[in-house]
């Protein structure tokens, strides 16, 4: 018996909503990084439910879009993360928000 396509859906929505309920309550720049690849994946993994479910390549690639976008940054802001650090010693969202000034 194989899962139908309701328990992906549901798995990814609950995948999206520890991602996004992290978002909003870290205050961690790794930690909110962490919860947007979440929530990256949540949609991926529905994406791959749905192209399964009606046997068609395009949500497969468009797995690989966004694959290839989160990829890129992840490098980018993993480089920004790492720059703030070195600037204000903090990986605190409030701390670098003076940086605008």
């Amino acid at each position: 018996m194989t899962p139908q396509l309701s328990w992906y859906l549901a798995l990814s929505a609950v995948l999206f909503t520890l991602g996004v309920a992290g978002v909003i309550i870290k205050r961690n720049a790794i930690s909110m990084f962490m919860c947007i690849e979440l929530m990256l994946n949540a949609v991926n993994l529905s994406f791959v439910a749905f192209s399964s479910y009606f046997r068609d390549v395009s949500g497969q690639l468009f797995v690989f879009i966004v694959m290839t976008v989160a990829a890129a940054e992840a490098a980018v802001g993993l480089g920004i993360i790492i720059t703030v650090f070195r600037n204000r010693e903090s990986l605190d969202v409030d701390d670098a928000s003076v940086l605008k000034y």
